[in-house]
Formats: structure tokens, C-alpha cells, sequence
């Protein structure tokens, strides 16, 4: 437990840092708002692609890794939604406190895959990131038309919604390149591997800047129920499949370390633009950034 504590601590220093440096004068919210859009639309992009390009996938081992994954996720939705009444939620708490059990930070997990498990963790990591964020967009925009009040948003279109993100198109395009025998050609691998080295960096600092300390010290029961279900429940239910399914070692530890994280920032938005509790998704966000320092290195070290 002690070498995977070493391994997180760095990384929730630079998200710590992030969150220092985001009350500093010169790193407005435009600033940081400029350092989101350019790691989600190309650092880390071009760190999925440049990763599953040169691979050594085995699918026997990935697929019930995803599996066990989705099993798990399903599994916890079903949860969320069967408290709704136990835990007196309104409609708009519910929607968040659904994503506040399913969503996972997409940054974090890459950072600690890498620092854990080295490049081959970062390609069981995009694996997860294909499994995971198509189901969870699904999940959580369905609960929230569905419990949301929403003021004349726009209903979104999930499917083109979909499409469009960058992360799946990096993994669709890096698997493509994979298993085409393609690979890297010269100058395209080097240069997505200096875009890959700046995305680990840029995108801790950018969850460190987008952390409400005000609203997580208001989250109240619902917040410690979500970080208990998130952080505590999920991985347990995803050892559990890991060990039906026959996944071990390694990936088995990215399939417990990615349904161990703490629910994403974009988790906010999606709550605001549709009728979601967006006070408590904020404190959710934080609360549970703050708690997985200590959750993630006694869960990889109990059940790796």
C-alpha cells in the first residue's frame, strides 16, 4: 500500500498546486478555461493516440476488463437510483448524485495509470475511457430529462454528443492505427509524444483549479454517501467481477484505479444544463477529489 501511495502522492500535489495557483492573480478563469479545452481537445488526445498506436493489447485480457468495468457501473446505477427515497432526494439531486456514483475524472485516472503501470497502464487506461464514458453519458443524461428541471435547454443529442468527443475519436483512431499494423509513422509518433508529456501536467493542474472548496464544506449527507458508493462501493463491486472474469494483476488494477476516481468537473456542467442539482454536483466534484487521495492507495493496495 506504502509504493502505490508514493506513486498517487505526486499526483494530488499537482492537482493541489492547480489549486493553488487558480487563486494567484495572474490564472483567471479564462486562463484556466483555455488550459481545459486545449488538454481535453489535443493533449490528451494525442496521449490516447499515441499510446494504443504502438500497443501490445491483448483482447482475452482487456475485454473482460471492460466487462467487469461496465458490470459494476450498471450495478451502481441501479443503487443511486433505489435511494432516491431512502435519502429524501429531489429530482435535480438525483441526477447529480447519479453521476456523482458512476463519473470518473478522466485526467486522474491517466496520471496514475501512467505513475503506477507505466505506458502499458495508459493503454488498459484507454480501454476503461472506451468503456466507461459512452455508458456513463447515457446513464446520467437519461436520469436527468428524466428528474432534471430544466429551463429551456436544449435537449442535447447524446449520439452525435458522443461521437464527437475527443477522447473516443483519439481511442478509436489509436486501436485503428494498432490494428491496421500501421503503428506510428516517424514524425507524427514523436511529436504526439511531446503533446502527451505536456497532457498528464496541464490537465492535473486544470482539475486543481476547477475545485470548490465553499461547496464541498456544504455537501452535507449526500456528499458522503456519493464518496462512499464512488469511492468505497464501485471498486469493490469491480473486484468482484475482475475476479469472475479472470482479470488480474496490472489490468486488473486499472479496472479497480478507474472505477475508483472521483467524479469528473464536466460532471457540473452537464448538471446545470440539465435541471441537475448543480451546488451539490460542484460539492461532489472536490469532496471527493479531496477524499480519493487517501482511497485510491488503500484500494489498488487491498485488492491488488
Amino acid at each position: 500500500m506504502i509504493p502505490t501511495a508514493l506513486a498517487v502522492l505526486p499526483v494530488f500535489l499537482m492537482i493541489f498546486l492547480g489549486s493553488f495557483l487558480a487563486r494567484q492573480a495572474p490564472f483567471d478563469g479564462t486562463f484556466w478555461q483555455g488550459v481545459e479545452k486545449l488538454t481535453y481537445f489535443l493533449l490528451f488526445p494525442a496521449l490516447l493516440v499515441g499510446t494504443l498506436a504502438g500497443a501490445s493489447l491483448d483482447l482475452g485480457e482487456v475485454l473482460p476488463m471492460a466487462l467487469a468495468i461496465v458490470g459494476a457501473l450498471l450495478v451502481m446505477a441501479g443503487i443511486a437510483v433505489v435511494l432516491k427515497p431512502f435519502l429524501g432526494m429531489t429530482g435535480p439531486q438525483l441526477g447529480s448524485f447519479l453521476q456523482g456514483t458512476i463519473r470518473m475524472n478522466t485526467y486522474i485516472g491517466l496520471a496514475v495509470a501512467f505513475a503506477l503501470y507505466g505506458s502499458d497502464g495508459v493503454s488498459k487506461a484507454a480501454v476503461a475511457v472506451v468503456a466507461i464514458v459512452p455508458l456513463v453519458n447515457v446513464l446520467s443524461v437519461t436520469v436527468l430529462l428524466r428528474h432534471g428541471e430544466r429551463e429551456g435547454a436544449r435537449r442535447p443529442r447524446l449520439l452525435v454528443e458522443l461521437l464527437k468527443n475527443p477522447l473516443i475519436l483519439a481511442c478509436v483512431i489509436g486501436f485503428a492505427m494498432n490494428i491496421s499494423g500501421i503503428g506510428m509513422p516517424p514524425i507524427l509518433g514523436p511529436m504526439l509524444e511531446i503533446l502527451g508529456r505536456a497532457a498528464l501536467a496541464l490537465g492535473l493542474l486544470a482539475v486543481g483549479a476547477a475545485l470548490d472548496l465553499r461547496a464541498a464544506r456544504q455537501g452535507g449527507g449526500l456528499l458522503l454517501a456519493s464518496a462512499g458508493l464512488k469511492l468505497l462501493v464501485l471498486p469493490g463491486l469491480t473486484a468482484v467481477g475482475c475476479l469472475l472474469l479472470g482479470v488480474e494483476g496490472a489490468t486488473m488494477g486499472v479496472a479497480l484505479l478507474f472505477n475508483a476516481l472521483p467524479t469528473a468537473t464536466s460532471a457540473y456542467i452537464l448538471a446545470r444544463q440539465l435541471g441537475g442539482d448543480h451546488r451539490l454536483m460542484a460539492a461532489m466534484i472536490t469532496g471527493q477529489t479531496a477524499l480519493s487521495m487517501l482511497t485510491i492507495p488503500f484500494i489498488l493496495g487491498l485488492l491488488t
